[in-house]
């Protein structure tokens, strides 16, 4: 990073244009197939039958199914787990698709991420609001004593579990306001959050990834880095709400606000 926080902004916001416009990033996601419902192992548009055995899933295909597996053709079957890496990065192929093998509280589904997604074709930009100093501002993070955990609704019409291991507090225009936050295996932040702009000057809600806090729970609250979640690239990301108390009753004119379509 620079000195210049304008700059990095820019920067940044370039990077994340490239990375959802890449050819198996989140435009490309034409489907996420639960097993459950497709208990006949047949998955709309994906060759081969699959089947939840428990802790994996099992493929069985053939040649004539132009499935590969890093790039070996599979002929048999294959037992698979949850995808660890990006799309890009996952085992499985069609053609030029990827097949990422997921799994949500006990459940097993397939995504097909598609180079050819109208998604993709369609997409012409992210709408952001420009650096602003004044939404960049400190906080703290208090953390729980345990995980709390509640349910949400999701974007796919399901409630799932979201695990919050404490809240970040800070101050915007003389008020103090605090999100629930995750935190991720890295220690950074993660909140799911709304404002009064949601669903109007900008997407229902977004994502909010601060740094990990200092050692005295310290940390930065950057609003200019609200992120468009990935459900607002294609309608099949299990996004989840915000939980209660996630909602500002503040605009939030800064960040990532729509994206742009042809």
């Amino acid at each position: 990073m620079s000195i210049d926080p304008v700059q990095d902004w820019k920067h940044w916001h370039e990077q994340r244009t490239e990375a959802v416009s890449a050819p198996h990033g989140p435009l490309s996601l034409t489907g996420t197939h639960w097993l459950s419902d497709h208990p006949g192992g047949r998955l709309p548009g994906i060759p081969g039958h699959w089947r939840d055995a428990g802790e994996h899933v099992l493929l069985t295909a053939g040649p004539a199914d132009g499935l590969t597996d890093a790039g070996r053709p599979v002929d048999g079957e294959l037992r698979l787990d949850p995808d660890q890496a990006t799309p890009d990065r996952s085992r499985l192929a069609a053609g030029e698709r990827r097949l990422f093998v997921l799994r949500r509280e006990g459940q097993w589904a397939v995504r097909d991420f598609d180079p050819a997604a109208p998604a993709r074709r369609a997409f012409r930009g992210i709408e952001a609001t420009p650096y602003d100093e004044r939404w960049s501002v400190p906080g703290v993070f208090r953390p729980y004593g345990a995980e709390q955990r509640v349910t949400v609704g999701n974007a796919d019409g399901r409630a799932r579990g979201l695990g919050l291991s404490g809240e970040i507090a800070f101050t915007l225009a003389g008020t103090e306001h605090t999100l629930r936050v995750a935190v991720e295996d890295d220690g950074s932040l993660w909140a799911v959050f709304a404002d009064t702009t949601s669903g109007e000057d900008s997407y229902r809600f977004r994502f909010l990834r601060p740094a990990p806090p200092a050692a005295d729970g310290t940390v930065t609250v950057d609003l200019n880095r609200a992120l468009l979640p990935p459900c607002a690239f294609a309608d099949h990301f299990i996004c989840p709400f915000p939980p209660p108390g996630n909602t500002l009753d503040v605009p939030v004119a800064a960040g990532e606000r729509r994206v742009r379509e042809r």
